[in-house]
């Protein structure tokens, strides 16, 4: 089959992202990847509103990643938006200034269409095939769960908890004190227990033996990168990467322990990411502990892998 050049530029919480791809079939072949963090949840959560800043930086990159897009001649571009988008009170204000800045128009997507695509993107890695997986899309604004085997996907759904979100809501110290790393904990095993753990016991109890954690997203690779003290991302590397849960809580307590200048010296730890790792590995952290999972795959392949088959 003859391969077609697209392109999906993905608007997130954190980060304004960019794929170029071969599609043939169901096999995307990445042809250039970019990321700028645009911090659009940035002030967010309090109002609700998109601030000015954040929605002007947006747009600018949706329109630069639409000329590059184009300087690779792709036949198609697609733009999708997700957590803080779809909560916004003011997000025709964000639309407009993209669709004025690039002539683009947004697909604003829901949670659960979200996590739909983070499902099929996972699964285009080959690794996966036969497997039952639970994936965990962990974002800036919104975390989607997923368990499902092949291409049959038994549960999804999105909750409201992310890297950026938290650190809105606990605006740690700077060096974090063990106090606040304590509360940290305590909040999101409360969290875990109240909100996922109702809805997602049943579908793992399926066969929880078999079923791997998956973890896909920024957050996830940038802990692969840590751990294997990676300063750039290499695909094969971060795929093949096992994060035991010792290794996950190791990792929270050393980023917690560290001033935010010292986080931003630390090997495969982008410095715009700093301040949100702390809350992002304490996610993972909560999650494997509270469900007894005692590793975590690390997936590159996110809803943008997805989006582009669309």
């Amino acid at each position: 089959m003859q391969p077609v050049r697209r392109a999906v530029i993905d608007i997130g919480t954190n980060s304004t992202k960019l794929l170029v791809a071969d599609v043939a079939g169901r096999f995307v072949t990445p042809v250039w990847e970019e990321s700028e963090q645009t911090r659009l949840g940035e002030g967010f959560y309090e109002t609700h509103l998109l601030q000015r800043e954040a929605i002007h930086a947006t747009a600018y990159f949706v329109a630069q990643y639409a000329r590059i897009a184009q300087s690779y001649k792709v036949v198609s571009t697609r733009v999708i938006a997700t957590s803080a988008a779809r909560d916004a009170l003011n997000k025709d204000e964000l639309l407009l200034a993209i669709e004025k800045a690039s002539g683009m128009r947004v697909d604003v997507i829901s949670g659960e269409k979200e996590a739909e695509l983070a499902f099929r993107g996972v699964n285009s890695n080959p690794t996966y095939t036969g497997q039952r997986l639970c994936i965990m899309d962990l974002g800036g604004g919104s975390t989607e769960f997923i368990v499902g085997e092949g291409e049959q996907m038994e549960f999804a759904q999105s909750f409201k908890i992310g890297g950026l979100r938290l650190q809105e809501l606990f605006r740690p110290s700077d060096p974090p004190t063990p106090a606040e790393l304590q509360k940290c904990r305590a909040w999101l095993r409360e969290f875990v227990r109240t909100e996922v753990q109702p809805v997602l016991s049943a579908p793992l109890a399926v066969d929880t033996a078999r079923t791997t954690l998956v973890g896909t997203g920024s957050a996830a690779s940038i802990l692969a990168r840590m751990h294997n003290r990676i300063k750039e991302p290499d695909r094969d590397i971060l795929e093949s990467t096992h994060l035991s849960l010792e290794s996950v809580t190791q990792r929270v307590e050393d980023v917690w322990s560290l001033m935010l200048s010292d986080r931003k010296r630390l090997i495969g730890l982008p410095k715009k990411r700093a301040d949100t790792i702390l809350f992002s590995a304490a996610v993972y952290e909560a999650v494997m502990r509270e469900f007894g999972f005692g590793h975590l795959r690390v997936s590159t392949r996110g809803l943008r892998y997805a989006a582009i088959l669309d």
